[in-house]
């Protein structure tokens, strides 16, 4: 049997070639087709939302893929802090990283990636899902029987379904009090449903979704997936469980206001600085080592994305016209107003990052080094990176998003404003802001980086890196000169101790200044001399 795509939802396509690479629009709605064209099997986007899930992506990856149906697998990556992203992209699937913390935002997010209409949204922590688990969810929808699956399985409904979901559903929205298992989030969607309704971000996603459903009077129905095993929640989950899901079902039915609403801001998730700090004293971290996304990078972002957008002009028009890095920055950010988180980090992903970055920076993390990535970009693209390599942190600037979609505007983050003068931007001000940020003296810090910006960093650092393609004016401040596009000489480094500069490349560094002073006292005698002997030549 001959097997080939044709594409049959394309959105408009920039096809874009820069400095050797070529950057295509997103990847189009396909159908597969067998050699009798009249038979066309619809594909389906299956969505994963993972939060540290390093012991079962894979596994669950693999199980999903014994599926019939012809699918994409797309993990959202909740910003874990193990290494859930490693662990998936060895799987070869598309893997986004979510703007912030929170499973509804990571179901929208995957959405917005995915690539066909229906969508089957499945957990990251579940190995005993069945072989046919997406054809189970998806089948009823294939068959226009239905335009939302939820499931139900074969386990004792949880504590907080049986006695905060389902009494409150009998007397809202006694219609739905059927469901035997209305929190369950492995289901299945059309898109365009999707989009058409508002994600919570807490343990209320599910519940809402299905209301919203009901709301809309489009059909729903449950499946049965199976025997299904997981872990039993914690008191605390359970209790944080039970608020959010009654706090979703009141509002649903309008018996409170927002303003009487619980904040729920500060139980949502351990902020990042959290983790990092937690990180840091379990594994009694004292060295750190920052990196240039510039370095990992073989592109610069915002070059491939603006061409990919058909905004070249514009924005080189901006780097003539704008000095002030803050403001080209800003204005930058205005030139990606209405794209959309996936679209970002889909161009991300096309540009080729340093050889072997992953594996070296696990090796750096295993010698007790915090690895911090530098990008005076945008967190959406840093952070992705960030999480594709294994880094602890990122600094970088805030992208503002509504609903997942750049609104054309820039926070500038406070590593790069020092002091009380939060006007000033200097890039330079990071390492100062990372060292205190973490407690780790200067002295054993490493900085790689290849921009004049960089040089202070590269001379106050306790180790200053620069790449071979640097500008003579930055590589003459640095210690050690590694080869481009490769990370490999930098566990050389980690191998000596950066507690102390190197006496040797202070010596180099200071000898190629003396080098450079004392040839040009001697061009500026020799130039003296042919002028004086000129002047003498003539008044003979």
């Amino acid at each position: 049997m001959i097997v080939r795509y044709i594409p049959c939802v394309i959105p408009e396509t920039n096809h874009v070639k820069l400095s050797g690479i070529e950057v295509i629009s997103s990847p189009a709605t396909y159908y597969l087709l067998s050699s009798d064209t009249s038979k066309v099997t619809i594909m389906i986007s299956v969505i994963i939302p993972a939060l540290n899930e390093e012991t079962t992506i894979r596994r669950v990856i693999q199980r999903i893929r014994q599926s019939e149906k012809a699918i994409e697998i797309i993990v959202v990556d909740d910003n874990s802090y193990d290494n859930t992203v490693t662990e998936a992209l060895k799987e070869k699937v598309r893997v986004i990283t979510s703007s912030r913390k929170g499973k509804g935002i990571s179901m929208r997010e995957g959405m917005m990636a995915a690539s066909h209409n229906i969508i089957v949204y499945l957990d990251a922590d579940i190995l005993t899902y069945p072989k046919n688990i997406v054809s189970i969810l998806a089948e009823p929808i294939l068959k226009e029987e239905a335009d939302f699956v939820k499931s139900y399985f074969d386990r004792q409904a949880g504590r907080v379904t049986q006695l905060v979901a389902k009494p409150l559903l009998s007397i809202f929205f006694p219609e739905l009090e059927k469901f035997m298992q209305p929190l369950s989030g492995m289901i299945a969607a059309r898109k365009d449903f999707l989009q058409q309704i508002e994600f919570e971000n807490d343990y209320g996603v599910d519940i809402a979704l299905l209301i919203d459903a009901y709301n809309k009077n489009i059909r729903i129905k449950e499946v049965n997936i199976g025997y299904i095993k997981n872990d039993m929640q914690s008191l605390e989950s359970l209790g944080k469980m039970s608020r959010q899901v009654s706090r979703t079902i009141l509002q649903k039915a309008g018996s409170l206001s927002n303003n009487n609403l619980e904040t729920l801001s500060g139980i949502y998730t351990i902020s990042d600085e959290m983790e990092i700090s937690i990180k840091e004293t379990l594994l009694d971290m004292k060295k750190m080592i920052l990196i240039d996304i510039n370095i990992l990078m073989e592109y610069d972002f915002n070059e491939i994305a603006v061409a990919y957008f058909g905004q070249s002009e514009h924005y080189n028009w901006l780097l003539k016209t704008y000095g002030d890095p803050a403001e080209r920055l800003k204005k930058t950010a205005m030139l990606l107003k209405g794209k959309s988180l996936p679209e970002l980090q889909f161009i991300a992903d096309t540009i080729p990052l340093a050889k072997n970055a992953a594996e070296i920076i696990k090796e750096l993390k295993n010698k007790g080094y915090v690895c911090v990535l530098v990008s005076e970009g945008f967190d959406v693209v840093a952070n992705h990176i960030k999480n594709k390599l294994g880094f602890d942190y990122c600094f970088s600037n805030f992208l503002e998003l509504d609903k997942s979609v750049a609104t054309g505007a820039l926070t500038i983050a406070e590593c790069f404003t020092p002091g009380d003068n939060k006007k000033v931007y200097d890039k330079s001000f990071v390492l100062e802001y990372a060292t205190k940020k973490f407690g780790i003296h200067g002295k054993n810090t490493v900085f790689v980086g290849n921009s004049p910006e960089d040089i202070p960093m590269l001379k106050n650092a306790g180790m200053g890196v620069v790449t071979s393609n640097a500008l003579p004016e930055t590589s003459i401040w640095a210690d050690k000169i590694i080869p481009a596009n490769s990370l490999e000489s930098i566990l050389d480094i980690a191998h000596s101790s950066v507690n102390k500069k190197s006496i040797l490349g202070q010596k180099v560094k200071y000898t190629l200044l003396g080098a450079v002073a004392l040839g040009t006292a001697a061009a500026g005698y020799y130039l003296y001399n042919k002028i004086k002997k000129k002047e003498e030549i003539a008044e003979a």
